[in-house]
């Protein structure tokens, strides 16, 4: 029962870390990857390098980056003038005209009713404003700012999908460590029941003894069988989130680490947070905020201002009616305009100073904004080297530990074989020896996942 505690100590323990609770890089550095030659197992890389152009998060984060790069053309077409063109034509009917037009041919006078007639107008027209209290211009600033904010969040979405990929892959060798730790407990288990066996045979030990061992080699059987199942899941959701589908298997490659880089000096708490603060795109996009939000208010305030610009206009029409021909009419009625008009804002109702004081609470909740930012990352951090730094030293002690209690329960068997100690006294040392090993294992990968995390904050991420 202890040991099944363990066993979901142990998952829980794991379970509770959020997402962020892994580094983009985990163990990539510590890893040679050992490739099945009838399946292709997934490394860490193939696995990242493969999200990053398929996920479909991501890639709609790119297409809003797209989007924010058509805003910032068309706020730059609105500091150009305007050119537009018509025409319109349109066919009259005079049902009571008398009159008509009367021609002479060959000494002969006729005289013609046209009561149908066709109008032609044709016209282009010019606009551009010249000055509208710098509200084009800051425009333009804006859109780019919100330009690069796109680019950051695509940034971010591709260091979520890292550090998730990060942790399903860590999870997946964390189990596959504890499956290992599992299957030797459960080896020592199968010895001991079959010495159990061979001992109730000449009738040194009772049934009820042999039951106790028994029991162990069931329980040892299902923390395997458990313990397979969660990494089979593990495997299922980082296949998930890479978008694959279909029936093909999926399997990652299991690399190799060692107690040494768990036992590497952890960097300083102050230095990680300064490097964070110049590096991390959720900091730069708050800081980008504060600048939108000074545009906006200065957008606002250009609703006080007057607005100039200059008209233009070229025109000319035809009429069936007319004496003259086509061409003659559009030449004589030619017409060319031009003007400079102002607009000068006396009362709005409010409405540009609503927009201003808007723009300073936004302003405001900006900054306010950046600051929290800034406290939420350097509380991460301390948070990952406070853990660094704590399951390190638990790693130490369970090292030791686990070297103690195996050369205890080495002893104990012995013992037992000998017959000169009881089951109980074995299970509680093979239960001692699974639990410092359990500790020892969950110590390690914090370990290692806590410094990694801390070199991603640093500034150490792959892409």
């Amino acid at each position: 029962m202890r040991y099944m505690e363990n066993r979901k100590s142990r998952h829980t323990f794991f379970c509770v870390k959020s997402v962020q609770a892994v580094l983009v890089c985990a163990f990539v550095w510590l890893f040679t990857p050992s490739l099945s030659s009838a399946q292709k197992q997934w490394t860490l890389d193939d696995c990242i390098n493969y999200a990053l152009e398929n996920n479909i998060t991501l890639q709609k984060a790119r297409l809003s980056l797209e989007s924010a790069k058509e805003d910032v053309k068309a706020t730059k077409g609105a500091l150009l003038p305007t050119l537009s063109g018509s025409t319109n034509q349109s066919i009259g009917y005079r049902p009571w005209q008398d009159s008509g037009v009367a021609t002479v041919t060959n000494g002969q006078v006729n005289s013609k009713v046209n009561k149908t007639y066709y109008n032609g107008s044709y016209n282009v027209n010019a606009q551009w404003t010249v000055w509208n209290g710098g509200k084009n211009v800051n425009n333009v600033r804006l859109n780019k700012l919100s330009e690069q904010q796109a680019e950051l969040n695509v940034e971010q979405q591709a260091n979520s999908i890292e550090e998730r990929i990060s942790q399903l892959f860590v999870q997946c060798l964390y189990l596959n460590e504890a499956i290992k730790v599992s299957q030797a407990s459960l080896e020592t288990s199968r010895k001991n029941e079959e010495r159990g066996r061979q001992t109730v045979e000449v009738g040194k030990m009772s049934k009820a003894d042999m039951a106790q061992l028994s029991a162990q080699r069931a329980t040892d059987e299902y923390s395997v069988v458990d313990a397979q199942s969660q990494l089979a899941s593990y495997k299922l959701q980082l296949k998930q989130l890479l978008e694959l589908t279909g029936d093909e298997q999926f399997d990652i490659a299991i690399p190799a680490s060692t107690d040494a880089d768990a036992l590497a000096e952890i960097p300083s708490l102050h230095d990680i947070y300064e490097k964070a603060l110049a590096s991390r795109p959720e900091i730069e996009s708050a800081k980008l905020s504060i600048e939108s939000s000074k545009l906006s208010l200065a957008i606002a305030k250009a609703g006080w201002l007057p607005t100039v610009s200059l008209t233009g206009g070229l025109s000319t029409s035809t009429n069936s009616l007319a004496q003259n021909g086509w061409g003659n009419q559009m030449k004589t009625n030619l017409n060319m305009s031009g003007g400079l008009s102002l607009n000068i804002p006396i009362f709005d109702g409010w409405q540009t100073r609503t927009s201003v004081n808007r723009a300073r609470i936004q302003q405001q909740q900006a900054q306010l904004d950046l600051q929290d930012q800034q406290k939420t990352l350097y509380q991460t951090i301390e948070g990952y080297w406070l853990d660094a730094t704590t399951n390190q030293q638990r790693f130490r002690a369970a090292s030791a530990t686990v070297e103690s209690e195996q050369q205890s329960f080495d002893l104990l068997t012995e013992k037992f074989n000998l017959g000169l100690t009881n089951i109980i006294e074995l299970l509680q040392g093979k239960d001692k020896l699974l639990s410092a090993q359990q500790n020892q294992l969950q110590s390690k990968y914090m370990t290692l996942l806590n410094q990694q995390m801390l070199r991603f904050y640093a500034g150490g991420s792959k892409r």
